[in-house]
């Protein structure tokens, strides 16, 4: 059985050459998720002497970017002494070759998200650590409503205008399905204002995040519904001070590959300690 298609790869790789190429001047939220994933990585508070960044737009995590023996990948190598070419769908890889892997903005563009997490596990050490940021599915909310009611008063029906992103609430089943240890997923809401939405849409395709699923309307998307868009964002979302908002809902993914050292389970009837216990509190039997 063939997986699912979603997004057109070809397409999305011509658009990371040219985010790449210009990521100075669009990476801004790249660089502002990098910083918060580098968080992530410091409070764990171990050396890790094989670590792997995957996904450069944005720069190396600041807590990676002085390590001697970090491999640098992306899928687009511009400057292939420094950085290896990997296509995160199919990873080209040794098996348990990395003690931590860092997946930066990517996987929210990868057609086969569990495929993608079970390789991601395979090439880590035992007891390695899994860590990865990808945009979710409040992302663009604003945008999104708008697009739809423009075309449906214009045209008469809609066509997908923005690439749908992973759930939350899926995000953690899907580290399980993938065999990872512990896993953990949180989220930040990051709120982006502009001044108008078409500085917005602007920015999108700059830093490489405009829709991309193969069902898309071929063609610029028509002038008429992106101004029609553009009135309507202004007329629903309008900030006080006369901006408009942009949100971005950033998952992040945390995960170990199996280490027999790690906390395990208990067997269902083998605890010790009662949940009044746990809680330090009375138990009363009725």
């Amino acid at each position: 059985m063939n997986k699912m298609t979603i997004f057109d790869r070809d397409l999305l790789k011509a658009r990371r050459v040219k985010a790449l190429q210009q990521q100075d001047q669009f990476d801004f939220l790249h660089r502002e998720v990098a910083d918060r994933l580098s968080e992530r990585v410091e409070e764990v508070k171990r050396d890790f002497e094989t670590p792997l960044q995957m996904g450069l737009l944005g720069g190396l995590l600041p807590c990676l970017r002085n390590h001697s023996n970090l491999t640098r990948a992306d899928r687009v190598a511009i400057d292939t002494d420094l950085v290896l070419s990997l296509d995160e769908e199919f990873l080209d890889l040794d098996e348990k070759g990395y003690d931590l892997f860092v997946s930066h903005m990517l996987l929210h563009w990868v057609n086969d998200l569990p495929g993608a997490l079970v390789q991601m596990n395979r090439v880590l050490k035992p007891d390695g650590l899994f860590l990865a940021s990808l945009i979710g599915g409040e992302s663009l909310k604003e945008l999104r409503d708008c697009l739809l009611r423009a075309e449906t008063e214009i045209s008469g029906g809609v066509s997908p205008r923005v690439s749908p992103f992973v759930d939350v609430r899926d995000a953690g089943s899907l580290l399980q399905r993938a065999g990872f240890a512990l896993p953990v997923t949180d989220l930040d809401t990051i709120t982006i204002e502009y001044e108008n939405p078409l500085k917005l849409m602007q920015d999108l395709k700059g830093m490489g995040e405009s829709n991309a699923i193969l069902e898309r309307r071929k063609g610029a998307t028509p002038p008429r519904i992106l101004m029609r868009a553009a009135e309507i964002y202004l007329e629903r979302y309008r900030l006080p001070n006369g901006r408009i908002p942009a949100t971005f809902q950033i998952i992040y993914l945390t995960g170990w590959a199996p280490h027999e050292s790690q906390q395990q389970p208990l067997k269902p009837g083998s605890a010790k300690m009662s949940l009044a216990d746990a809680l330090n509190s009375q138990e009363k039997k009725f």
